[in-house]
């Protein structure tokens, strides 16, 4: 039976930090883009919603590769930081590319929304295949 949950503490670790990352990602990501994605999601805008669960998809591939392929939590902390920056940059990118996106999303624009989702997922899946080393 202990040979089934020998890996136990590892897996919890590697969560707890993951959640952790995740709470780090929402609360730089929402201070850095110019909308209030909160308060836009709590009145129904599913511009913002689309927008910010695509970033929040966007990060997850990176950090899901990252925790399968790092040697040490100290290594999975480290390019967690780095999926945080490459999916702060995809915010940006996105932006570059459509004029006033984050004006778009607070309007409710649905095609701004899915842009910005877009590109995150986008760029997060290059990031995470970048990150099997």
């Amino acid at each position: 039976m202990t040979s089934y949950i020998a890996g136990l503490p590892a897996f919890l670790s590697y969560f707890s930090i993951g959640l952790f990352c995740y709470a780090a990602f929402a609360a730089i990501y929402t201070r850095l883009t110019p909308q209030r994605e909160a308060q836009l999601i709590r009145e129904g805008n599913l511009a913002a919603i689309v927008a910010f669960l695509g970033a929040l998809l966007g990060f997850s591939l990176p950090l899901a590769s990252a925790a399968a392929h790092s040697v040490s939590l100290i290594d999975f902390v480290i390019w967690a930081l780095i999926g945080i920056a490459i999916q702060v940059l995809a915010f940006y990118i996105a932006n570059f590319t459509m004029r006033d996106l984050h004006r778009k999303i607070t309007d409710g624009n649905v095609a701004a929304g899915l842009w910005g989702g877009g590109i995150a997922v986008v760029v997060g899946i290059l990031n995470a295949a970048c990150m099997t080393y």
